[in-house]
């Protein structure tokens, strides 16, 4: 797949220089961005979602308590 963005020459030429820092190719730096913006915005949001529901229900378990559980020990 190919994707075409727009920038203007100062945005050009910060990328291509920090790809050539990194000893990279551009796409190789823009990809790396999108997917860390991408993993990011998901651990916030897992984030969220663990820490309303741990504030609903504060209850915590011990590794000995969750191995039982789970039949690991």
């Amino acid at each position: 797949m190919s994707i075409s963005i727009r920038l203007n020459k100062e945005e050009e030429n910060l990328i291509k220089s920090y790809a050539q820092l990194k000893n990279k190719s551009v796409s190789e730096i823009v990809r790396s961005a999108i997917i860390e913006q991408i993993e990011d915005e998901y651990d916030l949001s897992a984030y969220k979602t663990a820490k309303k529901e741990y504030t609903e229900n504060p209850k915590t378990y011990t590794l000995d308590e969750v191995e039982k559980e789970l039949k690991l020990k």
